[in-house]
């Protein structure tokens, strides 16, 4: 299919007014979640003298259009109309808007990757290309230009549906963050009356991997990239062999490294190249290529490729997030406070092991606890306390621990606040159902492994303190030293913070950095392959 490239003129000036008065207060109902469809009021404020074209449709072409449509699509175009008075949204006095063509051009990169044939109308492509590429005053009776209207309309619909509408639903898939609500009239309208040059309904996060998929594709297409021998051999700076050579080639093909370094020396830029590499696949940065870094770049490109798009469609889960939030990333074993839309703090965390996978679900930071007590969940209890008590009768008196009382058929342990309390000296609590929390921990030495899955489910710290620092900062009460005086405690203190913060423990394996650079980290708890099952099989 021809492309052209309309980027530059994507979007050009028309009056906020005519749209935003009214589009964005009504369209509530029209989203995919939509049982059927709803009477929207007219906006008669819309006239040819205010509006930015002349031209308008008859309400009647626009239901008889619609006829044989279903209800959700027959009243989104319908509440579409009557927003802006049915006046014209694709064609003005001098022929197709140039908002027209930026949908189209973006329409016709989406087929072009994704060969979605769901979405293709052979007729409303063939009038397209001739108004885009052949003669742009073709339509010459009124007929035809209503029939393009409308059909463009309707596509747009369809269009964005299959393109930001989820696929999956996450509730069955172990995701618990509220999902995304996808309001295709406000994107329509945010199209049509946005003055920006680039149009990103979903978060740019969404639009940066999407490009990438498209560019994997054209990897794909092109062959893919070669297998590299795995021997148990490791190669590093100062090496020379036909093997690096073939390391060179197989980086260039992603754009790691240059296509004009075709020795087989391994160089200082080859090594800084490796030590980034791996950096993208979660995996040390020592520089040196081993089977770990070689088991990564085997990996297939069409399976890369449906790892960003499971990853994608997480993303169109997500909802809109505010400027502070707390962002922790499953895969990557990352903590992230953001304020004000940029990274304030940043740790690296212990998470649930395989057995005890950390939840996927969002709420509301609102406690620290300092020298916590640890009240042992009853499964703990059951499965290591309790024959580990049999082994040594001494050994809750050993682990600092007591018993409180019974429930059932348990003793209720809990372990007292000190040095080798599992919880460390504070912990921080978003009260939920899954009892999931964060806290420091004694067990310092895990943070310096590449793979820290490790935890009963809930989330280790490296860094607790700069966090209660940080969430404290404007409470006068807390200084530095009456923090250090809470963390030394024999009780537990709570403290309720005089602002929330909302948390999103989440589970992506696959982004776009700053750099333009695509992760691909491993798949700890198989949720990608069950998302795979869902969108591939």
């Amino acid at each position: 299919m021809k492309t052209k490239n309309y980027l530059s003129l994507f979007f050009s000036f028309i009056p906020l007014s005519l749209f935003t008065m009214v589009l964005l207060s009504h369209c509530k109902q029209a989203q995919e979640q939509q049982s059927g469809p709803v009477s929207v009021p007219r906006d008669t404020s819309i006239t040819p003298k205010n509006a930015y074209s002349n031209l308008f449709l008859d309400s009647v072409q626009v239901s008889a259009f619609l006829e044989n449509e279903n209800d959700i699509l027959k009243s989104q175009v319908l509440d579409f109309y009557s927003f802006r008075n049915y006046e014209f949204a694709w064609f003005n006095d001098e022929g197709l808007t140039l908002q027209a063509e930026g949908f189209w051009n973006q329409h016709d990169n989406y087929l072009n990757q994704t060969a979605d044939s769901s979405i293709f109308d052979r007729q409303l492509h063939e009038t397209m290309d001739t108004l885009l590429y052949a003669d742009s005053s073709f339509i010459r009776d009124r007929t035809t230009l209503v029939l393009t209207e409308l059909s463009l309309t309707k596509h747009f619909f369809e269009y964005a549906q299959a393109a930001f509408g989820v696929r999956a639903e996450p509730g069955e898939l172990q995701w618990h963050i509220p999902k995304r609500r996808l309001n295709i009239a406000a994107m329509l309208d945010s199209l049509l009356s946005s003055r920006s040059k680039v149009w990103q309904p979903l978060d740019v996060r969404f639009h940066e991997l999407q490009d990438a998929v498209f560019k994997y594709r054209d990897i794909e297409k092109a062959g893919g990239w070669p297998i590299l021998n795995i021997t148990g051999k490791r190669w590093k700076k100062g090496n020379s062999s036909e093997f690096v050579k073939r390391m060179k080639h197989r980086l260039s093909i992603e754009r790691y490294y240059s296509r004009a370094d075709t020795s087989g020396v391994f160089t200082d830029s080859l090594e800084a190249v490796v030590k980034k590499v791996q950096g993208l696949y979660g995996l040390k940065q020592t520089g040196i290529i081993d089977d770990h870094l070689l088991s990564a770049l085997n990996v297939p490109v069409g399976e890369r490729i449906k790892q960003m798009m499971v990853n994608l469609e997480r993303m169109k889960w997500m909802p809109k997030r505010p400027d502070n939030f707390i962002f922790i990333n499953i895969p990557e074993y990352r903590f992230r406070l953001i304020e004000d839309g940029r990274v304030a703090l940043t740790m690296d965390i212990v998470v649930g092991k395989a057995a005890n996978r950390t939840v996927i679900f969002s709420d509301e930071l609102k406690y620290i606890v300092f020298s916590p007590y640890w009240n042992i969940p009853r499964s703990i209890v059951r499965n290591e306390i309790l024959p580990a008590m049999k082994r040594n009768p001494n050994y809750l008196g050993r682990n600092n621990m007591e018993i409180t009382g019974y429930s059932a058929d348990l003793p209720v342990v809990r372990q007292k606040p000190g040095r080798s309390n599992a919880l460390g000296r504070v912990k921080f609590l978003f009260p939920n159902s899954y009892n999931i929390y964060f806290h420091d921990t004694p067990a310092k030495s895990l943070f310096s492994r590449e793979k820290r899955a490790f935890s009963h489910g809930c989330i280790r710290l490296e860094q607790p303190v700069a966090l209660a620092k940080y969430l404290l900062k404007e409470d006068s009460l807390w200084s530095d030293t009456k923090i250090k005086q809470a963390m030394s405690r024999k009780t537990e203190q709570w403290v309720t913070l005089k602002k929330t913060w909302p948390v999103y423990i989440t589970y992506f394996t696959s982004w776009v950095d700053r750099e333009g650079m695509v992760h691909f980290l491993e798949d700890i708890y198989r949720h990608d392959h069950r998302l795979m099952q869902r969108l591939f099989e």
